[in-house]
Parts: structure tokens; sequence; C-alpha cells
């Protein structure tokens, strides 16, 4: 592939995610499971709970469409939560593709351990250019992995490309308002190693260009600034025991851009929900 936008943002998603420091960090904060926003039900309720709960709330989205015989493609499957609730709940072949080798042995570890290594395949590679064939599967799933894209276009085509005519595309992803100023979000997305997040309009019009004419959006930016708050909580209530395992500079630098996610939050600057989308 050549060293375009996509390219970039892929080198530095991998460097990001292949270290140390950030198994450790989701692995203390998230549970090391699902490492996506939640949707909370109290106050003081554990990350990891309340991502969990975002999981079984986009697998009720299609199970209408899931069972034993279907195939389904997990795009930035990190460690690899989600890809296991699809297999357990619904039976289904998962094909999990991700870019961070790191998170793909400890995917594959936990596949194993769980007794799911014979529904799951978990593959290294890019979701800029998925190594399936058109049509391939029932249903394309990610979570919290298209912000990382500077190429989101491309994303969207090759995840329509592999999509069976019947089959959905559910993701959720972190995106800017749609009047929300690039240059205020600047200093918060530069963690993930993009410029830009995608808005909701630009999601629903990419994917219709494509041909999925029912696209709809569970709009759940509610629960945004609660997150991010949770985060930071216990970023900061656990930074001590932090420190004993991952770099000072990282957590210095979490420290740092937790709060900027909240303030863009609280603002109204950021939305989040759940898209699920047909033809």
């Amino acid at each position: 592939m050549p060293h375009d936008a996509a390219a970039t943002s892929e080198d530095t998603t991998r460097r990001y995610y292949d270290t140390a420091d950030v198994d450790a960090f989701y692995d203390a904060v998230w549970g090391g499971e699902d490492i996506h926003t939640g949707i909370y039900r109290g106050p003081r309720e554990p990350v990891a709970d309340a991502s969990r709960r975002t999981v079984e709330q986009a697998a009720d989205k299609v199970a209408d469409l899931l069972t034993a015989d279907s195939l389904a493609l997990d795009l930035g499957s990190g460690y690899g939560g989600a890809t296991r609730r699809l297999a357990e709940r619904f039976g289904c072949r998962v094909t999990a593709l991700n870019l961070s080798e790191s998170q793909n042995r400890r995917h594959r570890a936990r596949n194993a351990e769980r007794g799911l290594d014979r529904l799951i395949e978990v593959v290294t590679g890019s979701f800029h250019a998925i190594p399936y064939p058109d049509r391939h599967f029932d249903l394309v799933w990610s979570q919290e992995a298209f912000c990382h894209s500077g190429d989101r276009t491309r994303l969207l085509r090759e995840a329509v490309r592999v999509l069976k005519p019947r089959g959905a595309l559910v993701f959720t992803d972190v995106m800017a308002a749609e009047d929300a100023p690039a240059d205020a979000l600047r200093p918060a997305v530069a963690r993930l190693g993009v410029d830009t997040l995608a808005t909701p309009g630009f999601y629903r019009r990419a994917l219709r260009d494509l041909g999925l004419a029912h696209v709809d959006f569970d709009d759940r930016s509610e629960h945004l600034v609660h997150h991010y708050v949770r985060v930071t909580e216990e970023t900061r209530r656990r930074e001590r025991d932090l420190r004993g395992t991952i770099s000072g500079a990282y957590v210095d630098g979490l420290l740092a851009n937790l709060p900027l996610w909240v303030a863009a939050a609280r603002a109204g600057r950021l939305r989040w929900g759940i898209f699920r989308c047909t033809y």
C-alpha cells in the first residue's frame, strides 16, 4: 500500500498499541477486554462493565441476522472482547482483523482459554485493504476503530465491499459534532494519530453513496461526558500503581490528554453512538 494518509495513520496506530504501556493501561483501567466507550447505569459503575454493555447493545442490533452459519468480521478488534461475545452469543464464525500483533497474541491466548479458537480467526492486517473477497461476510463490525483511520472513505469502501447483500455494517465511533471546529478538537485527537474526527453526517452520506440505503444512528452521545470523567478518575485513582508498571511519560501524557476529551464532551463538540447500516 502506498505511504499515504491511511498508511501514516496505520503506522501511528501500530506503534501506539504495540507497547507494554498501552497494554498495562487498558488492563488496569478498562479490564483489558472491551476497550470501548461505555453505556453507564450508575455514577460509579466500572468502565469495563459499561463497555461490555455497549457490546451487548450493539449485538442486540444483529440478533435477527446472525446464526451459527453466519460469518462476521470485526475490524480493529483490539483484545477481542466483542469478537468473543459475538462467537459466544450467536455461535457464528468471526474473523478479527487488527493491526497490532501484540494485541493479537493476547487475543488468541484468551480465545484458547475460553475454548473459542475454533470459531475465531485472528488476522494481523489493515482495514484499509481487507484481505477477503467481495460479499463475503454477513456482518461487518467495529468499535472505536474508525477514528484511527487517515482515510475513512477508503475504509468504508472496503467494509461495504466485503459485506453480503443481506448483511449489516454495525459500528460505534467517537465523532465530532457537525458544527465542532476542527482546531478545537485537534489537541485531544492528536493522541489518536489523526487530525480530525468524522461526523455522523459524514458517515450517513458516505455509506449511502456506497449503496447502503438504510443508515440508522442510535445516538448515545449523552454517555460521553460520564465515560471520559470515569476514565480520568480511574487513571488518577490508580496513578501510583500505574507509574509502577508503565512509563511516567505515558502516565503524564494521559493525565494531560484525558481532560481535553472531558472538556470537548462537556462543550458538546463530540458525538458517539451505534450505527446499523444495510442495503
